[in-house]
């Protein structure tokens, strides 16, 4: 294995950690159809009163895709909150970078705007967490992945 600087320090776990609390917080009710359903009503409602316009009826494809990704995303939160590591923030801000560029197609195609406030925090969690690895080849004396 390609040994990579990594940023080791206790700010960056607690920011990868609060990453995942974040994300704990958004995503668990997309990981039942029941909570499903009270988020989407929640979510159409105030996109609604914000004047962000109106989210789709659900259907069942829908759900099936809004459980599958709440169900991954809440494991992945949870192993964030648990074991916080230099990698996990690595591996998260690459999969910040793919969910906001793909929020950004789907308004881009007129998804509902009340995906931006989402866009948002996927941009500012991703820049957060890969900017330190930019840097932390830089650092004199920065571990490598292996050593994580």
């Amino acid at each position: 294995m390609i040994p990579f600087p990594v940023p080791h320090r206790p700010a960056y776990l607690r920011l990868v950690r609060a990453s995942g609390w974040y994300d704990l917080l958004v995503t668990a009710g997309f990981a039942t159809p029941w909570t499903y359903a009270l988020v989407h009503d929640l979510l159409a409602k105030a996109g609604d009163a914000a004047g962000l316009g109106a989210f789709p009826a659900l259907d069942p494809m829908q759900i099936l895709y809004a459980n599958l990704m709440g169900s991954v995303v809440v494991i992945w939160s949870v192993l964030r909150i648990v074991r916080p590591l230099p990698l996990h923030g690595l591996l998260d801000g690459v999969a910040r970078t793919l969910f906001a560029l793909w929020q950004a197609y789907a308004l881009a195609h007129g998804g509902p705007p009340v995906l931006w406030p989402f866009l948002v925090v996927e941009v500012a969690f991703g820049v957060a967490q890969l900017a330190p690895w930019a840097t932390a080849g830089r650092a004199t004396g920065a571990k490598s992945v292996q050593g994580s």
